[in-house]
C-alpha cells in the first residue's frame, strides 16, 4: 500500500490546486502565495507558531469552554461526534481547518484498506505541529485553502470543520467547498459558534470587524447546508456554540 501522503497526492484535482504540489515539512502545499495572507486578528493568530505550540493543552480547552460558558458540555460533544465519525473500513475522510491535527489522527483510528484521513489547513505553523504530533499511517496533510478545496467533486464520505468555521473569511463559499466535495450519501460535520442574546449585547458584528471572529445566527449553517442539496440536516446547541451534522442526498440510480 502507497504512503498515506502518495495517496492524498493522487487525489489532488490538478485544475483545482494553487501550485504545483511541493511536499515541505511533511505536508503536500498546493496553496499559492497570494492565498496564505493572514484575514483579521484571530485568523492571523492561527499563523502564530507560538499558538501552534500550545494549541491543544492549553488554548483549545480554554477558547472550547468560553461556548459551554465554562462548562465542559461542549467538549463533551465533540468528543461524541469524533467517535461517531471514526469509522471503519476504506473510508475518505477530510477534516478541514484543521489546525495541528487534533481531529485529524482520532478520525483515522478505525480505518482500514486504503482508508484515509486528510488534514487541510491555510496555516504552516499549525501544518508542521500536526505533522509532528499527529501523524500516522492513515494520515496525511495538505496546505490549501477551505474556499477552494484542491480536490474533485465527491471525493469524501465524510467531511468535518470542527471549531474553525467563525475564522474563515467566507464561512458562506467554505460550506459550499465542504458538500462539493462531499460523496452521494457522505457525511458533513460542522461545529461553530452561534449567535445568542449574551454575543449580541458583547456586540458581534463589531468583534467581527475587529476580530475577524463571526457568530452564526440560529439557522444560517443549516439553511446553507440545505441550499447545498444535503438532507438530514441536524443541529445541536451547546451554550453558544452549534454541532451540525448533515448528509449528501443519494443520486438517483441509473435507469430508475
Amino acid at each position: 500500500m502507497n504512503s498515506a501522503i502518495d495517496r492524498v497526492e493522487a487525489m489532488l484535482d490538478p485544475n483545482r490546486v494553487g501550485r504545483d504540489p511541493e511536499r515541505v515539512h511533511g505536508y503536500i502545499d498546493v496553496l499559492a502565495p497570494e492565498g496564505a495572507r493572514p484575514t483579521g486578528l484571530s485568523n492571523a493568530m492561527m499563523h502564530v507558531p507560538a499558538l501552534a505550540a500550545v494549541y491543544e493543552k492549553a488554548w483549545r480547552p480554554a477558547f472550547t469552554r468560553l461556548f459551554s460558558l465554562g462548562g465542559t458540555g461542549t467538549l463533551s460533544l465533540q468528543d461524541v461526534l469524533i467517535e461517531d465519525l471514526a469509522t471503519r473500513g476504506d473510508q475518505r475522510i477530510l477534516d478541514v481547518a484543521c489546525g495541528p491535527g487534533l481531529y485529524t489522527k482520532p478520525l483515522s483510528r478505525r480505518l482500514t484498506g486504503d482508508g484515509i484521513a486528510v488534514g487541510l489547513d491555510v496555516s504552516d505553523p499549525m501544518l508542521r505541529r500536526a505533522v509532528r504530533d499527529n501523524s500516522g499511517d492513515r494520515v496525511a496533510y495538505v496546505r490549501g485553502s477551505a474556499l477552494d478545496l484542491p480536490f474533485g467533486d465527491g471525493t469524501f464520505d465524510t467531511v468535518a470543520c470542527l471549531a474553525a468555521l467563525y475564522l474563515i473569511p467566507a464561512p458562506r463559499i467554505a460550506v459550499r467547498e465542504i458538500c462539493r466535495v462531499t460523496r452521494s450519501g457522505g457525511r458533513v460535520a460542522l461545529f461553530t459558534s452561534l449567535e445568542t442574546p449574551l454575543t449580541s449585547v458583547l456586540g458581534s458584528a463589531t468583534a467581527e470587524r475587529v476580530s475577524g471572529f463571526r457568530w452564526f445566527g440560529r439557522d444560517e449553517i443549516t439553511g446553507w447546508l440545505r441550499d447545498e442539496g444535503m438532507v438530514d440536516v441536524k443541529q445541536t446547541v451547546s451554550g453558544q456554540g452549534q454541532f451540525v451534522t448533515a448528509r449528501r442526498a443519494q443520486a438517483p440510480q441509473a435507469g430508475g
